[in-house]
């Protein structure tokens, strides 16, 4: 069966759709400029979980469990589910908790960066700056021969791993279990967390997107690494669709407020946010893709892009326990130390996992 999504026009499709789904979104509830933030909605999850507790970012958030389960369904009937692993486990893991710790700095993933920048918010131009810079320095690695080495076939029950799992979280919040007098679950009652759009709206939106970017390939990082390396321009007009679409969808749903003050879960420093991307878009490129990409790949099968997902969780636990997260008042007391540990880490493994050199 012919994939349309895999044409130009259908990645266009796709960004248009995710742009539109996101202004939509948050015009039904989620946090301003924060319709779809994956590392801001899997440190919602992390904090619903216990696992950091910083009250007003905990909530199970259901577009993340949409993802892998869409990608998960579109990956079998399409008979692309194939699971596989053995890439550099512990490498990814940490390459995941840094790009969470990048991303918490600047208050958001790629596409809420695209997504910040369509609602009006100023500051996210150094975050696309930083990002294609970090992508900048993760394609030289890739034009001298960097690799975490090639995946092996893995038994087809470890695929079903992270969609179960995610419909595990799923059940959680549709239920309302609690585990203890106050939780857990947590749930926000103010704050980023406390925002959200219903329910059921959240899991339809999270499938549909999922069943795309998977049939599409849909990356951020992907459409930066390809322009910069081999002048395709296939995945970034799907990139530039969702820019355009979130942009005219702010404008109808009255969402655009230009400026850098002010803004909805941002800050101004410049500098944290150039880095806080650069980072994040250095561990993407090294680890093959943007967090979103990671959770498709993940659902389709990929065992080392759910070790890359959990080294996400692990480091979005990490930055609210230890201060490194940044907030609207401004950079974090330890977010500028872990952003340059976390760019010395992946600088060394740039160059000692250089294959051609050997």
């Amino acid at each position: 069966m012919k994939n349309i999504f895999s044409s130009r026009t259908g990645i266009i499709i796709v960004g248009a759709i995710i742009g539109i789904g996101a202004a939509l979104l948050q015009y039904l509830g989620n946090p301003g400029n924060m319709g779809i933030c994956v590392a801001c909605f899997e440190r919602d999850i992390v904090g619903a979980l216990g696992l950091h507790r910083a009250g007003i970012v905990q909530y199970l958030r259901p577009e993340i469990m949409g993802f892998v389960l869409g990608a998960f369904a579109a990956a079998l009937f399409a008979g692309e589910y194939k699971p596989r692993g053995g890439s550099a486990p512990l490498v990814r893991f940490f390459l995941g908790m840094f790009a969470m710790i990048g991303a918490l700095v600047f208050l958001g993933c790629p596409w809420r960066m695209l997504l910040r920048l369509a609602g009006g918010d100023g500051n996210a131009i150094l975050g696309v700056l930083g990002l294609v810079f970090g992508i900048f320095i993760g394609v030289q690695f890739l034009k001298r021969g960097f690799t975490l080495g090639r995946s092996y076939t893995q038994a087809k029950a470890t695929g079903w791993i992270m969609p179960g799992f995610m419909l595990a979280l799923f059940l959680l919040l549709v239920f309302n279990v609690q585990f203890a007098e106050g939780g857990p679950i947590f749930s926000s009652v103010e704050g980023p967390g406390s925002k959200h759009a219903p329910i059921f709206v959240s899991i339809i939106a999270g499938l549909i997107i999922g069943t795309l970017a998977q049939r599409s390939r849909f990356c951020t990082m992907g459409a930066f690494r390809d322009a910069m390396m081999t002048k395709d321009f296939h995945l970034i007009s799907g990139v530039g669709a969702l820019l355009l679409f979130a942009f005219l969808a702010n404008l109808i749903f009255g969402q655009f407020n230009a400026g850098f003050e002010g803004q909805p879960i941002a800050h101004t420093n410049h500098v944290w946010n150039f880095l806080g991307m650069t980072l994040a878009g250095l561990a993407f490129a090294l680890a093959g893709g943007c967090p979103g990409r990671q959770l498709f790949m993940s659902g389709e099968g990929d065992l080392d892009a759910g070790v890359f997902v959990i080294g996400m969780i692990t480091g979005a636990a990490f930055a609210h326990n230890f201060s490194l997260a940044s907030s609207p008042k401004g950079v974090a007391a330890f977010g500028p130390i872990a952003v340059i540990i976390g760019l010395v880490f992946c600088l060394v493994i740039g160059f000692t996992m250089l294959q051609k050199a050997k």
